[in-house]
């Protein structure tokens, strides 16, 4: 089975590579733009593929190369605070890019099951009656980053609708784990722990809004997620992909805390707080669940350990 993964240098991209390689009978093929050092261990076992997905003719060539069985649209600008300050290069990666990609598709692979990875940040703010978040709940984005995923899950639904794609969209929840950028707040924080630790810093740690509370998956069982969805989900539909439970941010923060032996005070920067940044969010699963049997395996705590002792790792030069 040939497959195709868009972003495969991506955080999720280099988890769900691994993923796909424990599968029998797969040739994986990836798309990357940038560094490729996340997936330089697998670079031996895997063909990548260099190149622009907003260049409509070198997406199509691609796409007539591999022929691909499954693809997994993952290539997309992921970071929501930053979508406030370049709204327009926001909308621009993430719906020229898959707009490009279910064209060549229609065209060189029209029974290609394609997931197309939506975000819960299309449902925007939700009443306490509305929790958790089924997939049926109203689409109310509250940022540009929001704005331009409701595009990409209304496209990959036209593409099916008109076109016949076999498009499934799995609208995916926060999930973090090692490797996971600075710029997204759990990993913030590890990366500052382990920086104290180094002696590298005084003994604070500068954070955002703690009183927020966000459904947390592993990236590990997130991209299992998606290999059930690519294989077993039904076409035109979309999956809500999240644990079903909600965690704030401030206890995630306290038992990052206590993993070290430091005493670390904690100390509020105004420049971290986003505009109208969700109170809660938490997601109805019953669909995923009922639909592929999954359900999140790898707890939050060891999740959060290995994310501090890869940023432990990577002050050593030892991250991979």
């Amino acid at each position: 089975m040939r497959v195709l993964v868009t972003g495969i240098e991506g955080f999720v991209g280099r988890f769900l590579a691994e993923h796909l390689l424990t599968q029998s009978n797969v040739e994986v093929h990836g798309t990357v733009l940038g560094d490729e050092s996340r997936i330089r261990h697998l670079c031996d076992r895997l063909t990548l593929h260099r190149g622009d997905l907003r260049e409509a003719a070198w997406t199509e060539s691609i796409v007539r190369e591999v022929r691909p069985e499954i693809t997994f649209h993952l290539a997309a600008w992921s970071d929501v605070g930053a979508s406030w300050q370049k709204p327009w290069a926001v909308y621009e990666c993430n719906i020229h890019c898959q707009l490009n990609l279910l064209e060549a598709l229609r065209s060189e692979a029209a029974n290609c099951r394609t997931l197309v990875v939506s975000s819960s940040e299309i449902y925007g703010a939700e009443g306490p009656e509305e929790l958790p978040i089924r997939e049926d709940a109203p689409l109310r984005p509250t940022n540009p980053y929001g704005v331009s995923k409701v595009a990409q899950d209304l496209m990959a639904l036209q593409y099916w609708t008109s076109r016949r794609l076999p498009t499934i969209r799995a609208r995916s929840f926060p999930h973090i784990g090692p490797g996971q950028s600075e710029f997204f707040v759990i990993s913030a924080f590890a990366k500052q722990i382990a920086e104290i630790e180094q002696g590298l810093h005084e003994p604070v740690i500068h954070v955002g809004n703690l009183d927020v509370q966000r459904d947390f998956t592993d990236v590990r069982d997130v991209v299992r997620a998606y290999w059930l969805l690519a294989t077993q989900g039904t076409p035109g539909e979309c999956y809500n992909v999240g644990s079903g439970r909600s965690r704030s941010i401030r206890g995630l923060l306290e038992s990052l805390l206590e993993l070290s032996t430091l005493t670390i005070d904690v100390q509020v920067d105004a420049s971290r707080i986003r505009p109208n940044d969700l109170s809660m969010s938490c997601c109805n699963n019953a669909k995923l669940r009922e639909t592929i049997g999954w359900q999140p395996e790898i707890d939050l705590q060891r999740t959060l350990a290995d994310i501090l002792d890869y940023w432990r790792r990577a002050g050593k030069g030892q991250a991979g």
